[in-house]
């Protein structure tokens, strides 16, 4: 979902979504999108759907350390589950390095090797204050002292936290504390290099014992040159090679004109009604 509407019409998104039978209405969590039109704000914008949608999950692709400390966004997330009656789905991500990904608004510069340590502990924080109550941490980055967050959520142990981490730290991190994995690349040949990670993340998954195939992973489509887009049938073919390597949920922007993600609306319904019967 593209927060970039005013409302009702924003609202009306997500309501169409929901009648169109998506399993999961997912939004951007960012300040801006690479420049300066109007771009709402993620959490406030599910809390909105919440109260115009009663079946379809609501989720973030993603949240990140860059702009967001793990207290209020702790908070927020356990009101959001409450609000939205247990529909909730948070997808973390270590963020970009600059201002198209809000990467710069702290008003410094991290190195990667710095994004994935704030990463890590922000994730485990936010984990540890969903879980347990009260919370006292001291990390490197971030501080907490008796602080209860988690009691009256929906979701039990906890709302799900869906990583995207495709690196190998990220992938462990993802065993480790993440009840869904999130795949994003960028590259030439994406189903190999997402088949590579499964199989990292199914290792990293075995040392903690925990059940590979019982944890959902997402491919985030629009950023390669397949066309997802292009038909249901091109949709339906896709998603069946990206299903034969463990991928378990496609996630598809909604249409938007001028841009990479074009598509008809006739279309983008046809891929709806395929996904639905997949």
């Amino acid at each position: 979902m593209w927060p970039i509407e005013d409302w009702p019409a924003m609202g009306e998104r997500w309501a169409q979504a929901e009648q169109l039978g998506f399993e999961t209405a997912w939004v951007y969590d960012h300040l801006a999108w690479r420049g300066h039109s109007p771009w709402e704000e993620a959490f406030t914008s599910m809390a909105a759907a919440a109260a115009l949608t009663s079946t379809i999950r609501l989720g973030t692709l993603v949240t990140t350390p860059n702009f967001r400390t793990p207290i209020p966004t702790a908070a927020a997330i356990r009101s959001l589950d409450r609000i939205s009656g247990g529909r909730i789905t948070i997808g973390i991500g270590a963020g970009g390095d600059d201002h198209t990904s809000d990467g710069d608004v702290l008003g410094r510069e991290f190195t990667p090797r710095e994004r994935a340590d704030r990463f890590a502990e922000w994730t485990r924080t936010v984990d540890m204050l969903l879980r347990d109550s009260p919370v006292t941490i001291d990390g490197e980055h971030w501080q907490t002292h008796e602080v209860t967050v988690s009691p009256g959520q929906v979701q039990q142990p906890r709302v799900p936290l869906w990583l995207a981490g495709n690196g190998p730290r990220g992938i462990r991190l993802a065993a480790e504390v993440g009840d869904g994995w999130i795949a994003n690349p960028k590259v030439e040949n994406p189903k190999a290099y997402v088949a590579e990670r499964l199989e990292m993340l199914r290792e990293a998954c075995e040392k903690r014992g925990r059940d590979y195939d019982a944890m959902p992973k997402l491919f985030m489509s629009g950023f390669t040159e397949e066309p997802w887009t292009e038909s249901a049938d091109a949709f339906e073919d896709l998603a069946g090679a990206y299903a034969e390597i463990g991928i378990t949920d496609i996630a598809i922007h909604w249409p938007r004109p001028g841009t990479r993600w074009e598509v008809s609306q006739q279309v983008f319904e046809a891929i709806a009604a395929r996904a639905a019967s997949i």
